[in-house]
C-alpha cells in the first residue's frame, strides 16, 4: 500500500439524528442525510430544520462535514420547494448537496455557486466522460454505480480529474441505481422518488429470491481503495438503526486509520450486525456469479437484535473558556476548540447592589454544555470586585460563542435570483418530424408496415446489421468497454447508421465523435422542463421523457421531447444475470428467461453483452385507443418499445395506432 493520496474520507449515513450522532461517534469524516423531502430514503425518520442545524453544527464541531441528498427526480411544480429546501440546508451550514436531478442541480448551481455538488448514484454515473460532462454542469464529485469493478474506479480516477465516491458497505440494489422503474410502474412507489418498495426482495411463484443480492463489503480491500486515490468512502444504511451505524463505521474507522483490510473476526462482526446471507465483493472483484444471491434470516435477525446498545457513545471536543468581567469595560468570552478560537463581547457589568458575582456563579452557568458536542477542558475568569450582570447574559455569551466556534456564516440568497433561476427556460422547439420512433430488438421484428410507419427505426448495438438508420447505444458503457464501443459504432455507421438512442450523459461524446445525431433515451430520467434544458444544451437533440411521468406532467414540459406511448418499459438494468435464478442459462441465450412473480406476472428477462439483463414490465404501456389524451398532452409522434413481439404483433399493434382502436391485452396506461 503506497498511500499516495491520503486516507479517503469515510462518508456514514443517518437516517435520524440519533444516527448521526451514533456515526460521528463511530469515526466518520462525514455523514450524509436527508430531510424532509426530495430524498431517495423517505420512509426514514429524516431531519427537520432545527435537526438538521444542530446535526450540521455537532459535525463541524469535532471537524467532520455534512451532507444533505436531494437525490430524488424533481417535477416543474415541485421545484421551488425543491430550492426551499436548499437554501434552509446552505444556511444550515451544509457541505454539499448530493444530487440526482440535473436540471434542479443547475438551478442550485447557479443560485448558490459555493455550494459543492456531488453527483447522487441515481444518476447511473459510470465512466470518465459522465464525469467530464457532470463537471460542466458544477459538479465537483461523482458517486460512482456500485457495480463499477476495482480496475474501472482506478482508470476513472486517472482520467476523470473528479472526486470518486464509492459505496464499500450496506445493501445492494439488483438493479444499477437510477435504471429502476420496478416499484414505480408496477407497484405505484417510485425509487426515484423515495419511496421503494423493493420488489426485489420478494420471492417468485416458486419461492425463490432471484433478484436479492446479498449485502456489499469491500471491507477487505480497504488498501487497494486507499491506494487507487478514492476520495470517499460511503457506507449505505440510511434506514438501519443509530448501533448498526456505529458498530459498522468503528469497524471501517479501524481499517482505514490501520491501513489494512478486514480479518476473518471482523468480517463476522459485520456480518451479525446486519447481512443478507454474508456479504459480496463481485462487482468489485469482477467474480460476478450466484453466489451473490442472499436473504435476511431470522438467525441472522436475531443476531444483530442481540447487538443493540441502549444508547450510543459521544464524540466531544475539548473546549476552552477564558472570561473577563471588568469595570466600564465590556463582558468577553474567549473559547478555543479543534484548532479555532472566537471571542464574543457584551455590553460592561454593573455595580453589584447586593450580592456581587464571584467566579463560582460565573462557572456554573459557563459550564452548561448539555445538548452541544463540547466537553470544558479548562475555564479560566477574571474578575473585578464588586461586580455583577445577569444570568441570561452570560448564557447568551456562551451560546453565542460555540455558534461562531462552530456554525458557517452565510448570507440568506436573495429572493429575485432564486426566482430568476426557476424561470422556464426556453427549451429547443419540437422537432418538425413529429412522425413517431421505435425500438426493437431484432431486425425480425422490423416489419416493411414498421418502416413506413416510424421516422426512425433503432436497433441495439450488438445486433445493428445497417437495415435500419438508429442504434442504441449499450446503457452501461464502463471505461474497459469503451473502445469495443467505439469500434462497434463506426462500423455501425460504415453500415449506414446516422442516429443514436443514447441513454446515458457518459455516452454522449462515443455518439458526438461516431458522427451520429445523439437522441435521449427514456433512461436520462427527465421529469422537468430544466433537466430537458440541460440535456439540449449538451447536444442532444430531442429526449424520450421518463416513463414516471402522468400525461398531465408531460403536457407541462414543452420542447424537443417525446414520451413513450406503446412497449413493455424496461423495469430494470441488472449487471448480475438473473437468467440462472429465475430460468436457466440456456434460456438466457435464447432470449426466452422470465420472471413470474406472486401473483403470476410474467416479466420478461433479455440479455445485453457481455451479460447484462433488462427486466421488462409484465404489460406493455397501450394508448391506441386515446389519441385525444396524448394529443392534450401535446405527444405528437410517442415512441414505441418493441421486446417480445413478433413481426404479426407488431404490425397488429401499428394497425391498432393506426385506427385508434384498444388492443385487448393486459396492459398499461400513462
Amino acid at each position: 500500500m503506497t498511500n499516495k493520496y491520503g486516507l479517503p474520507e469515510l462518508l456514514a449515513p443517518a437516517g435520524s439524528p440519533d444516527a448521526f450522532r451514533a456515526a460521528l461517534a463511530g469515526g466518520a469524516d462525514a455523514v450524509y442525510f436527508g430531510g424532509t423531502s426530495f430524498n431517495a430514503r423517505l420512509r426514514a425518520e429524516n431531519f427537520t430544520p432545527d435537526a438538521m442545524k444542530d446535526c450540521i453544527t455537532r459535525a463541524h464541531a469535532v471537524g467532520a462535514r455534512a451532507y444533505l441528498t436531494l437525490n430524488t427526480l424533481v417535477t416543474d411544480k415541485e421545484l421551488p420547494a425543491a430550492l426551499c429546501a436548499v437554501e434552509d440546508a446552505y444556511m444550515a451550514g451544509v457541505d454539499a448537496l448530493i444530487v440526482a436531478d440535473l436540471g434542479m442541480a443547475g438551478i442550485i448551481h447557479r443560485h448558490l455557486p459555493d455550494l459543492a455538488l456531488h453527483a447522487s448514484t441515481q444518476c447511473s454515473g459510470h465512466n470518465a466522460a459522465a464525469a467530464r460532462e457532470l463537471a460542466a454542469l458544477g459538479f465537483s464529485r461523482m458517486v460512482l454505480a456500485r457495480e463499477t469493478s476495482a480496475a474501472d474506479i482506478a482508470t476513472f480516477i486517472r482520467e476523470s480529474g473528479m472526486e470518486a465516491e464509492v459505496f464499500v458497505h450496506g445493501a445492494l440494489c439488483v438493479s444499477h441505481s437510477g435504471q429502476c422503474l420496478f416499484s414505480s410502474l408496477v407497484g405505484g412507489r417510485s425509487g426515484n422518488r423515495g419511496e421503494c418498495a423493493q420488489p426485489c426482495r420478494l420471492p417468485d411463484a416458486k419461492g425463490r429470491y432471484p433478484l436479492s443480492l446479498k449485502d456489499l463489503s469491500l471491507a477487505r480491500h480497504v488498501p487497494t481503495l486507499i491506494d487507487a486515490g478514492v476520495h470517499s468512502l460511503k457506507i449505505e444504511g440510511r434506514l438501519k438503526s443509530p448501533d448498526y451505524v456505529r458498530e459498522v463505521v468503528s469497524v471501517w474507522r479501524r481499517l482505514l486509520d490501520e491501513g489494512r483490510g478486514a480479518s476473518d473476526a471482523e468480517m463476522a462482526h459485520l456480518a451479525a450486525v446486519f447481512s443478507r446471507g454474508g456479504f459480496t465483493d463481485a462487482y468489485f472483484s469482477g467474480r460476478i456469479s450466484s453466489k451473490m444471491m442472499g436473504t435476511r434470516s431470522d438467525e441472522g435477525k436475531s443476531r444483530s437484535v442481540a447487538l443493540e446498545s441502549t444508547e450510543a457513545p459521544t464524540r466531544s471536543v475539548p473546549l476552552t473558556l477564558s472570561f473577563t468581567m471588568k469595570r466600564d469595560l465590556p463582558l468577553t468570552l474567549t473559547a478555543s476548540a479543534a484548532g479555532r478560537t472566537v471571542t464574543v463581547t457584551d455590553e460592561p457589568p454593573l455595580v453589584a447592589q447586593n450580592a456581587p458575582m464571584d467566579e463560582a456563579a460565573v462557572a456554573r452557568q459557563l459550564s452548561r454544555l448539555g445538548g452541544t458536542p463540547y466537553t470544558l477542558d479548562a475555564l479560566h475568569v477574571d474578575l473585578d470586585e464588586g461586580l455583577m450582570t445577569p444570568v441570561s447574559k452570560l448564557n447568551a455569551l456562551r451560546r453565542a460563542a460555540l455558534e461562531a466556534l462552530t456554525g458557517v456564516e452565510r448570507t440568506r440568497p436573495d429572493a429575485a435570483k432564486a426566482a430568476q433561476s426557476l424561470e422556464k427556460p426556453q427549451n429547443a422547439a419540437a422537432p418538425t418530424d413529429t412522425r413517431p420512433t421505435a425500438r426493437f430488438t431484432s431486425a425480425a421484428q422490423i416489419t416493411d408496415k414498421a418502416r413506413a410507419f416510424f421516422a426512425h427505426c433503432y436497433l441495439p448495438l450488438h445486433v445493428y446489421d445497417g437495415e435500419t438508420d438508429g442504434v442504441i447505444l449499450p446503457p452501461v458503457i464502463f471505461d474497459s468497454e469503451r473502445e469495443g464501443v467505439k469500434e462497434a459504432l463506426a462500423r455501425a455507421v460504415a453500415q449506414g447508421a446516422t442516429h443514436a438512442l443514447v441513454g446515458n450523459i457518459g455516452h454522449l461524446a462515443l455518439a458526438r465523435e461516431a458522427g451520429l445525431i445523439p437522441h435521449g433515451d427514456f433512461r436520462l430520467n427527465v421529469t422537468n422542463a430544466h433537466t430537458l434544458e440541460t440535456l439540449t444544451q449538451m447536444g442532444f437533440a430531442d429526449v424520450i421523457l421518463s416513463p414516471e411521468l402522468t400525461l398531465p406532467q408531460i403536457r407541462d414540459i414543452e420542447g424537443a421531447r417525446d414520451a413513450i406511448v406503446y412497449g413493455r418499459v424496461p423495469l430494470m438494468l441488472l449487471e448480475k444475470c438473473a437468467g440462472r435464478e429465475a430460468g436457466s442459462c440456456t434460456a438466457c441465450e435464447k432470449d426466452e428467461n422470465e420472471l413470474i412473480d406472486r401473483r403470476g406476472e410474467h416479466f420478461p428477462i433479455l440479455r445485453l453483452p457481455p451479460h447484462r439483463n433488462i427486466l421488462y414490465n409484465s404489460r406493455p404501456t397501450v394508448m391506441s385507443d386515446k389519441k385525444g389524451d396524448l394529443a392534450r398532452a401535446k405527444i405528437a409522434g410517442g415512441h414505441y418499445v418493441f421486446s417480445t413481439e413478433s413481426a404479426a404483433e407488431v404490425d397488429r399493434v401499428l394497425t391498432a395506432y393506426e385506427r385508434g382502436t384498444p388492443l385487448n391485452i393486459p396492459m398499461r396506461r400513462i
